[in-house]
């Protein structure tokens, strides 16, 4: 897997993760398909994503988006979508750790995080707190680098870059086949990119990838 040091370790499960104030779980297509439908039919929150027209309007499509998250990541040691939710089990957003697709190829070389937050949630800091404890789960598992990218005018989704410890490295057509903000972090004393010696993805898992959203969005 690109970007990996030594072994990936971990079960082939998305890993639960528990913060102060935050539980993070897999998505479950019965229980979360109202939550997700009401997060990705607001155009607060889509106006930052992609291009700003994917919205989920209906049960159904929540499902097949949830069960398309779940065989994406479910099966992988360390990517993951996970449901974000409080110590009293009010849902708040999605935090995803996923390849992300490189600009004019069928491929995948870097991991990026990402988050998409209900305005509810937002300026309680949830993003921030949830992607810390993610970055920890990747970089304990032996990932050595982390992109994340916005909309060059998200200004919120750039700050809680910058609270995470990213770095930016500004404009970039890198990813996405699109203009994005870039942000990276790496793992405290991490080996040269490439050294776990594992290709990138390609063809039909970074066409996958691809099918997610570009972008962050959340306010805190």
């Amino acid at each position: 897997m690109p970007g990996y040091r030594g072994v990936v370790r971990g079960s082939l499960v998305t890993v639960p993760l528990l913060t102060p104030r935050l539980q993070l779980r897999a998505y479950d297509a019965a229980a979360d398909a109202a939550f997700v439908r009401d997060l990705y039919s607001r155009e607060e929150v889509q106006r930052w994503i992609g291009d700003g027209t994917q919205r989920v309007r209906t049960l159904g499509e929540a499902r097949e988006k949830i069960r398309r998250w779940q065989g994406l990541y479910s099966q992988h040691p360390v990517h993951g979508a996970w449901l974000v939710r409080t110590h009293e089990r009010t849902r708040v957003g999605t935090v995803l750790l996923k390849p992300i697709p490189d600009s004019a190829a069928d491929t995948a070389h870097d991991i990026e995080i990402g988050w998409h937050f209900h305005p509810h949630a937002w300026g309680h800091g949830y993003a921030t707190e949830a992607a810390h404890a993610v970055l920890a789960h990747a970089f304990a598992a032996g990932l050595t680098r982390v992109v994340a990218v916005t909309h060059p005018a998200n200004e919120a989704s750039q700050a809680v870059c910058l609270r995470l410890g990213m770095t930016p490295r500004g404009l970039s057509r890198a990813y996405y086949d699109a203009e994005c903000a870039l942000f990276e972090r790496t793992a405290p004393a991490a080996a040269p990119r490439g050294t776990c010696g594992e290709a990138p993805l390609t063809g039909a898992a970074s066409s996958a990838a691809a099918t997610e959203q570009k972008g962050t969005s959340d306010h805190g």
